[in-house]
């Protein structure tokens, strides 16, 4: 089964910028891939997913104007550049692959998980 890891991760301070990358075992040039976060005492939220048929891209509101999520088809590797970051931001952010290329909101349309990768942001 395709496996999927990120890295990026990090300490940084409010205002900086970070690129998370989940990489593929596999090809999954076909699935949407989503990014998705959990912070401390919360459930986890969407944060943004790209369609691989047509790339479109949604965002979460709380992002949008400030994460991109580009992807490298040829690498299987998805990214999420994230920008103007504040403590709001600090959370386990894990990337998800949806063979349906739905791009969907739910986490339960994504079959596919890493482990995560810890973003704190401080003053």
């Amino acid at each position: 089964q395709v496996q999927l890891v990120e890295s990026g991760g990090g300490l940084v301070r409010t205002g900086d910028s970070l690129r998370l990358s989940c990489a593929a075992s596999g090809h999954i040039a076909g699935y949407s891939t989503g990014w998705f976060r959990q912070a401390p005492g919360k459930g986890r939220e969407f944060v943004a997913s790209i369609r691989s048929s047509d790339s479109r891209t949604y965002y979460a509101t709380s992002v949008q104007s400030r994460f991109t999520i580009p992807r490298d088809n040829a690498k299987d590797t998805a990214y999420l550049q994230m920008n103007s970051l504040s403590s709001e931001d600090t959370a386990v952010y894990c990337c998800a692959a949806d063979s349906l290329d739905g791009g969907g909101y739910a986490c339960a349309e994504y079959e596919l998980w890493g482990q995560g990768t810890q973003v704190t942001v401080y003053w």
